[in-house]
């Protein structure tokens, strides 16, 4: 338990007295009901339990943040990475800061933030392992790293960047409110540690002494709708009417003269020049991604149009069950499967620790999915066996498999898509998402069975006709989804609207390329269709045409997502230096608050140091707490 020491400074005691009993979005700050059983049960902390002492335990708490005041010494930052024992690359709070206006009159507003205790926490509901937790005392949302697997699923659905995900460790850890203060009487560490008096904290819509305001947003902080934070600010000085971020990401805060409120827009800090940036975008942290989504999506479509096509009668897929690919293709897809479920796996910051991505089906869409697609490989594994031998009872445990398989094609498939539809990233909540993953399943799983029907010389032109027109329809799906997005991210705001700047600038030449290809894929595939024309060379044509254009366009999917967060500065929190770092070597020098990638380095070197410097005991003492951490 954290030690109160007698001479605490007043500022850093907590001193709330009456609260409000809703907040402004209408939810009750009394986290339980006064007759709540849980109100008579200690609170563990550190695996000492605490009686309820503090009259305010079962209420909301939040900060408040007095934005004109704060200086940006970084001494919240310092106090909370210390009490945490955080190493230099991550912090659980951090300052950034917008400015505007001209000379003379130049203005400049730090912003100083950690997670936000939201009312609605999507890190909780997003989490596959159950890591995170709303705990009704104090209305804290509370993540136990050891329980993480390291997916960063958190740090996607999170608006305000909150849950950090160490690059050396793999696994995702976050501001606690420091309820090990809160329960003897204090403040967390990094109000008490304010300068400025910038930082606050207590029961949410308490306002503080000498503090009139008591808003939910100020130029620079995210969208408030979609968790309800527990965070007020108060900002009265007079801003100019354009507010810039000086971190790469291309966006300002424009005043609206309706409201008076500060809303993200478009800068166009680094010109309009067209660039192809291959190297960034084929070598992105996310290529694990875009193995998995692919190869499944193409494996899921081979197996739906051979299930289907068959059990309704399609006269080419019933010719190709009977014909001698049948087996070949469902090993390709079953080694396709594996190897995108491997690579998934391995992008897991604790591979070894995968089926903890099971543990939240109640609320999770990547639980959903992983059960999803988990299902569907079992039925493709069984329908692929029971393909091996003839005889009726045969045929029905193959038919019964792939109903199996089917069911999970659709829920996983459907949660793969659902997975993406998220509010902090505007660049994938859109329909486009599902047209692509969709047009990519028909028009690569044609392609898969095409293509090894002709290596076993068994493909005729009916089923060539019909995969080649499979994967045109795939390909134009995918086409309008793309058309429809570019069209409504043209007209959109915010992070959307810096997300089809990139598009149209960094990746310019790389887009354009890709619906170069895509067009071309149509149209073969399309002349093929009409013609009967199913020889392997043009096959061979069509599937380089549509994987290039796959490839590129789900690379780009990944890299061109922008999320709605916090600004950073010009080092701190900047993804710009941040890359710029890691290329050159500056990553080296920790100082500097940026890390490599290592968690699998970091994980292999506990066990080699293991094996080196212990007893055979203590060898197997320390590996259980490696896995199980």
């Amino acid at each position: 338990m954290f030690p109160r020491r007698e001479n605490e400074p007043e500022y850093a005691l907590l001193n709330d007295g009456e609260s409000q009993p809703v907040n402004r979005y209408g939810k009750p700050i009394e986290t339980v009901p006064e007759n709540d059983p849980r109100r008579r049960e200690d609170f563990v902390i550190n695996d000492e339990p605490q009686e309820p002492v503090n009259p305010n335990r079962y209420k909301q708490h939040g900060f408040f943040f007095t934005a004109d005041n704060c200086i940006a010494c970084h001494a919240c930052e310092a106090a909370c990475s210390e009490k945490n024992d955080n190493p230099a690359h991550l912090a659980f709070r951090s300052v950034g800061f917008v400015e505007g206006g001209s000379y003379p009159d130049y203005r400049r507003i730090n912003i100083s933030m950690a997670c936000n205790h939201c009312d609605n926490p999507v890190c909780l509901k997003g989490c596959p392992t159950r890591a995170y937790t709303k705990f009704a005392e104090y209305g804290a949302v509370l993540q136990d790293p050891d329980i993480c697997f390291g997916c960063g699923y958190c740090t996607w659905v999170c608006p305000y960047n909150a849950p950090q995900l160490d690059p050396v460790k793999g696994q995702v850890s976050k501001c606690n409110m420091c309820v090990d203060r809160l329960e003897v009487g204090l403040k967390p560490a990094c109000v008490a540690a304010c300068l400025g008096k910038a930082l606050d904290f207590g029961v949410i819509e308490n306002i503080p002494e000498g503090r009139e305001q008591a808003k939910t947003e100020i130029p620079g902080f995210p969208r408030t709708d979609i968790t309800h934070p527990n965070i007020r600010f108060q900002q009265k000085r007079t801003l100019p009417r354009d507010m810039k971020r000086v971190d790469s990401t291309p966006l300002k805060y424009h005043k609206d003269d309706r409201d008076g409120r500060f809303k993200p827009v478009l800068d166009p800090k680094q010109g309009f020049e067209r660039k192809w940036s291959l190297k960034k975008l084929l070598g992105s942290h996310e290529n694990a991604h875009v193995a998995f989504t692919l190869s499944a999506q193409a494996v899921m479509g081979a197996f739906a149009l051979l299930v289907l096509g068959s059990w309704f009668g399609v006269q080419p897929m019933v010719g190709y069950q009977a014909g001698n690919a049948l087996v070949p293709v469902l090993f390709v897809m079953l080694a396709l499967m594996g190897f995108g479920m491997f690579k998934l796996n391995m992008h897991l910051g604790k591979p070894h620790r995968f089926y903890r991505g099971f543990y939240n089906l109640r609320l999770s869409p990547v639980s959903r999915e992983i059960a999803g697609v988990s299902l569907f490989f079992l039925g493709l594994g069984g329908y692929t066996l029971f393909s091996l031998f003839d005889g009726g009872w045969a045929t029905v445990l193959a038919n019964l498999m792939a109903g199996a398989g089917l069911f999970g094609l659709g829920f996983g498939g459907y949660y793969m898509y659902k997975l993406y539809r998220i509010p902090a990233r505007p660049y994938w909540d859109h329909w486009h998402t599902g047209a692509a993953f969709i047009g990519a399943g028909l028009t690569l799983g044609a392609l898969l069975l095409a293509l090894v029907a002709l290596a076993f010389g068994e493909l005729d032109q009916a089923q060539g006709q019909l995969l080649a027109a499979t994967a045109a329809a795939g390909m134009f799906l995918e086409g309008i989804g793309l058309y429809r997005h570019y069209r409504d991210l043209g007209h959109s705001e915010s992070e959307a609207a810096a997300s089809f700047y990139e598009q149209g600038t960094t990746y310019g030449k790389a887009y354009w390329l890709r619906n170069g290809l895509l067009v071309a894929g149509i149209l073969w595939a399309g002349s093929m269709a009409f013609t009967g024309l199913s020889t392997a060379w043009a096959f061979v044509l069509l599937a380089v045409i549509a994987l290039a254009s796959a490839i590129l366009g789900r690379a780009m999917f990944y890299v061109m997502v922008i999320p709605t967060t916090m600004p950073g500065a010009f080092f701190w929190k900047n993804r710009g230096f941040v890359e710029h770092a890691r290329e050159t070597g500056l990553a080296d020098m920790p100082q500097l608050g940026v890390a490599y990638e290592r968690h699998h380095e970091f994980r292999l070197g506990e066990l080699l140091r293991t094996v080196r410097e212990t007893s055979m005991k203590e060898k197997l003492d320390q590996f259980r707490r490696i896995f199980t951490g």
